[in-house]
């Protein structure tokens, strides 16, 4: 994997893991929170393994289905995505 890749991949996932324990903390005062949108965003663009981390260690969107089923599919083709392209390199 290409050295800047691998930091994009980093950077988002902290990223991403940070804003869902910042939404759950936000959550839990009543706070302006961050939207779903954005959360699930941050997945699409490479943070899924933060996203999955972050809502497993805060329990934070566990029960909304389209987290609890779309964060792993995401991370799933992300991994499928990842493997093809190491072995067919554009």
């Amino acid at each position: 994997m290409h050295q800047y890749s691998l930091y994009y991949l980093l950077a988002v996932n902290a990223l991403t893991f940070l804003l869902y324990g910042i939404d759950k903390y936000k959550a839990k005062k009543s706070q302006w929170r961050i939207s779903e949108a954005t959360l699930m965003m941050m997945a699409v663009i490479g943070g899924s393994v933060g996203a999955w981390t972050g809502m497993q260690l805060w329990h934070h969107k566990t029960k909304h289905r389209k987290f609890r089923y779309g964060i792993p599919l995401i991370l799933l083709l992300q991994i499928v995505m990842i493997i093809f392209l190491h072995i067919y390199p554009l």
